[in-house]
This record gives C-alpha cells, structure tokens and sequence, in this order.
C-alpha cells in the first residue's frame, strides 16, 4: 500500500541571462527562483494496481518518484509505503521496490551485463538460490541470453533498458517504479516490455507505478491514470474516465492540458 499525504517539495534554481557580462555579474550577484515541483499532492495506490501518471514535462512526476523511492526528502507532507517512510528507512525500503529511470542507468558502463548484475546482489544481500532463479526467469522471459556478456556500453537502447528492468527486480521487490521505461524505444522493443510488466503484474501480483509521454503505454498498461500538472494532482480515474472526454486518450489528455493551461 502506497499513501502520499499533501506532499510538498521546491527547488531553489539559479538564473541568469546570456553572454560573458552576465557570466561576471553572477559571481557577485546571483539570482534564484523556486520552483515548486510538488504542491500538496495526494493519493493512495493499492497492492498490486498499475497505475499510470503522467503529464507534461516538469509537472513533477520524476520528483514524485524520488520522493516514493527515498531519493528526496519532501519540505512537507507525508508518504508511507508499506508503513515505512521511504527517506527515513532507506535500507529496508529499497530492499522492497525497484525504480528504472528511463535516462539513467544502473549498469556498469564498461563491465559486462552479467557482472553488474553480480554486484547488485551483493548490494542487496540477495541468496544465492533467489539469485539464480531470478537471473535465469528474467533472463528468458526478457531475451538477455545474448545480452548478459556484453557490456552496457555496447548495447542499444532497447537492449540497454530490458537489462536495466531486469537489474531492478533480481531482489524481488513489491513495488516497481518505472520513469518512461519506453523512452527512445522501437515498436517492437515497446511491445516486448510491455508484455513482460503485464506478466509480472498478473503472475506476482506486483504494484506498478507509470510515468509515461506515450499514451499507448498507458493504454496498455494502466487501469487508473493520475494527471500532474505544475505540481498538483489533476485528475484521478480509469483510463475509461478520460476516454469519455475524447475520441482517444491523447485528445482527451490534450484537451486536459489545454484546460487546465500546463
């Protein structure tokens, strides 16, 4: 079970203007702006739901994911994941979710597939019969049996990122964050992805949480759509909701956007 209550987090960002004079007068004076990337978001998502968030780009999806993950500690507001307080209980919260960040990877870049996933036991203290099961299940149901010699720097997008859902779940966690998994990827790497988070969602029963630009990820995969927008939770319902509002989710998202000017 995942509760977020009216969480709050705001970056404080530099400013400045173009060219060398500017570059000068910032050593003297610097400008700063906040922005609020969350403000007062709220919601609770159940075990084993998938649910699909999205918005535009700087609504505050990544920092909500951070936030559940532990990564950031909020100004105010609360999150309890399983009863714990993820910034607060680091160590055993991680030992229950696995996060894949779309434009960030967990793999060694210059050391093959296979020994990253060597180090990412030891980190997570996983035995070794849980181990090799988990290697071997991921490894078919993924396609990695070409894939575990190489090392990440010579592997394309696609291949890099089903290595990198498959490095998030050698622990066997509860909870999957995924932050645009599908980021770059071909129609057929999309799909093949797509059907391995439904499989693991209906065989483990794992809770799914979707940040998404694609909407067909969302219609594939989600059943309920959380909207973000300039840090506050816009709309909470069934992908069947939003499609009442259009002919297509990407029209009725639009016309969100749109209304509610983000």
């Amino acid at each position: 079970m995942i509760q977020v209550s009216h969480l709050r987090k705001t970056f404080r960002v530099a400013r400045r203007g173009a060219g060398f004079s500017q570059a000068v007068k910032a050593l003297f004076h610097r400008e700063y702006e906040e922005i609020r990337a969350l403000d007062d978001v709220s919601f609770t998502i159940g075990d084993g739901e998938m649910v699909g968030y999205i918005g535009p780009n700087g609504a505050g999806k990544s920092s909500t994911i951070k936030v559940l993950s532990g990564i950031l500690t909020p100004d105010s507001g609360s999150c309890l994941i399983d009863g714990r307080t993820p910034w607060k209980e680091r160590a055993a919260h991680v030992r229950d979710i696995g996060v894949v960040f779309g434009q960030r990877t967990q793999l060694w870049w210059d050391v093959p597939v296979a020994d990253s996933f060597d180090l990412l036991k030891e980190i997570y203290s996983i035995d070794e019969g849980t181990y090799r099961n988990n290697v071997g299940e991921l490894t078919e149901l993924l396609g990695l049996e070409q894939l575990l010699r190489t090392p990440a720097r010579q592997l394309s997008l696609g291949q890099r990122m089903r290595c990198e859902i498959a490095a998030s779940l050698l622990h066997s966690p509860r909870i999957l964050f995924l932050d645009e998994p599908t980021i770059g990827l071909d129609a057929v790497s999309k799909l093949a992805v797509r059907e391995f988070i439904l499989r693991l969602n209906r065989e483990r029963g794992t809770t799914v949480l979707l940040t998404t630009h694609d909407m067909q990820d969302i219609e594939a995969l989600a059943s309920r759509v959380l909207l973000i927008g300039r840090g506050k939770i816009l709309l909470d319902g069934t992908v069947e909701d939003i499609r009442r509002g259009g002919e297509s989710v990407d029209e009725t998202v639009a016309q969100l956007y749109r209304q509610y000017q983000i």
